[in-house]
């Protein structure tokens, strides 16, 4: 098939050899994981993580608390950085934004039909718009990994676009379900298609019905995302969700990202881990002691 999104696909140098990209995210873990596994690098770590309740259980009661231990961290821990986000349901979108009291920290949405992306356009369209609106700083929506597997690449890239307009000024996170497209050549296109179409921001997994997070989806994304930098100079982020629940996990995640994109990615601004076990195991790792705070 030749059309433009094809065409701008097939001209990626971007590795979609599956046994290579593993070489290298074992390569670069061996050379330089021990060098980042440090205090240092886990406070770093803990003010990257968008803190997600994403359950059917939630409520205004639980959600409105939740927040509330984001407000408490500030004041019982000065010394460390807060989180980067909340990340909720659109419909707590505002109830988030009243608790919130910690100026420095977003707030984050799914939508677009999430999980699964199965919905209307004008659903997904009408759900960003109103998470918008309730005060979601950031919104996470889910590539249409339908369409793009039957190569509808058009309806795709559509979809992100129109999304991307109702953001307004709210950043773009695009979710590749890379445990749904399982291969390095798809998750390169899908990341080529995501950036192209308006996305600020590529993101693993949903967490939700497939495998989340891998290091060897990492290292093609980030791979994708510096060539497009290279071409356009502008910068994307990358959000790791999906089973990133160590303090190890995250150091990793960390190193494929330091060696391929370089320090200038390594702020919370471009650089994301999406968790609810997280923030505990690294803050326990940081004090030294096992910790619950969230």
């Amino acid at each position: 098939m030749s059309d433009k999104y094809h065409d701008t696909v097939a001209k990626s140098q971007v590795i979609e050899d599956d046994v290579k990209v593993s070489a290298e995210v074992a390569k670069i873990l061996e050379e330089h994981f021990d060098e980042n596994n440090n205090q240092e690098v886990w406070k770093f770590l803990f003010n990257t993580i968008d803190l997600t309740t994403l359950k059917a259980t939630d409520s205004p009661r639980s959600v409105a608390e939740f927040t509330e231990r984001v407000n408490a961290f500030d004041e019982e821990h000065p010394e460390l950085k807060n989180v980067a986000a909340i990340c909720v349901y659109p419909n707590f979108a505002q109830i988030v934004r009243t608790v919130l009291d910690v100026s420095d920290v977003d707030i984050a949405c799914v939508s677009g039909g999430f999980p699964s992306s199965q919905t209307f356009s004008e659903v997904k369209v009408a759900e960003t718009a109103l998470a918008v609106d309730g005060g979601a700083d950031e919104i996470d929506i889910v590539l249409n990994v339908g369409n793009f597997l039957d190569g509808d690449y058009e309806e795709v890239c559509d979809e992100i676009a129109e999304q991307k307009a109702a953001c307004r000024d709210a950043r773009l996170k695009v979710i590749l379900e890379t445990g749904a497209l399982k291969t390095a050549a798809n998750i390169k296109a899908a990341s080529i298609l995501s950036m192209y179409s308006g996305a600020d921001f590529l993101k693993t997994s949903t967490g939700k019905e497939y495998p989340g997070a891998s290091l060897e989806a990492t290292y093609v994304m980030a791979q994708a995302i510096k060539e497009y930098h290279e071409a356009t100079g502008t910068m994307i982020g990358f959000k790791a969700a999906g089973g990133v629940a160590t303090t190890e996990d995250a150091v990793k995640y960390y190193t494929i990202i330091k060696a391929v994109l370089g320090e200038k990615w390594l702020t919370n601004e471009y650089f994301r881990l999406g968790a609810s076990r997280l923030a505990n195991n690294l803050l326990s790792s940081i004090l030294g002691e096992e910790t619950k705070f969230f």
